[in-house]
């Protein structure tokens, strides 16, 4: 028993003589630093740029690829807007005709405050196949209370009358056509006279005699005689008078005081129950025509 507690203690002394000199021989070892041998000089040189361009070729597609992202995103939000910005100038566009047109139908109402019809007020849809715009079609028809023979007009004057009716549309016949003839007076002198339709959108003064004293600039307006038109809407202007003719009556030009080639809305006045027709009427057309 004494031999065994002996051995044990001789154990445990030569453990701790190991461990105190292995810890000695660590802290006298002295680290030696290597140089480089020519060879690893030579692939060092040669290898270290080749790393160097690929860690920047990789920075350079990091923020290319990055830059790519940005553009694809900035393409999405400029489409965007584009296309926002085109539905806002629509809307402005609409606005602005819806503007204008609440303008034309408010002056239409206005100027027929002072006469005494039933007013149907109708856009135009259609022109005659021809040219100079004779026949027109309207978007309103008997179902809406037109009838044929009912003047039409707008506010800057005669454009015609009703010679066709159907249930959803009727064809006005304008005063460009030789067979619309308006009764009219010279509002100056108050010479009274014939419009008629001749071409290249105007019409000419007739039975206007030698004597009068008409001048270019004279204003026509409805003689309010024929059962048709009332009295007092303007027709047109005096623009030519050919006194060089041999005759007892004048050669007078006249431009309309509606510009037909811009004609949108007109307003329908529908003659009251009950009041008929002086003299005579327009005549009807000649021929059919065509819309």
């Amino acid at each position: 028993m004494k031999l065994i507690q002996e051995s044990s203690k001789t154990k445990i002394v030569s453990n701790l003589i190991v461990s105190m000199l292995a810890i000695y021989g660590i802290s006298q070892k002295q680290f030696k630093l290597d140089q480089p041998s020519l060879f690893h000089r030579i692939v060092t040189e040669v290898i270290s740029p080749v790393q160097e361009g690929l860690a920047s070729s990789k920075e350079s597609m990091s923020s290319l690829w990055e830059n790519y992202i940005s553009i694809v995103d900035t393409s999405k939000e400029n489409n965007i807007l584009k296309k926002q910005i085109s539905r806002l100038e629509s809307d402005l566009t609409s606005m602005e005709e819806m503007r204008k047109e609440n303008l034309r139908l408010k002056r239409l109402l206005n100027f027929s405050d002072e006469l005494s019809h039933q007013r149907v007020m109708a856009r135009v849809v259609g022109w005659d196949s021809a040219n100079e715009f004779k026949v027109i079609r309207l978007n309103k028809g008997s179902r809406h209370g037109i009838k044929t023979m009912a003047p039409v007009i707008t506010d800057h004057g005669l454009v015609g009358y009703v010679y066709r009716v159907t249930e959803n549309y009727s064809d006005v016949l304008t005063i460009l056509d030789q067979n619309n003839r308006v009764d009219i007076v010279v509002e100056r002198t108050r010479t009274h006279g014939i419009v008629e339709g001749v071409f290249n959108f105007k019409c000419a003064l007739k039975y206007i005699m030698r004597n009068e004293a008409v001048e270019v600039g004279d204003k026509l307006i409805t003689a309010g005689v024929g059962g048709i038109y009332p009295k007092g809407i303007k027709v047109g202007m005096i623009t030519d008078i050919d006194k060089e003719n041999f005759g007892m009556t004048l050669s007078v030009e006249v431009v309309p005081s509606v510009d037909f080639d811009k004609l949108e809305e007109v307003l329908v006045l529908i003659p009251i129950e009950g009041v008929q027709a002086q003299n005579v009427t327009p005549a009807a057309p000649a021929v059919e025509k065509k819309i």
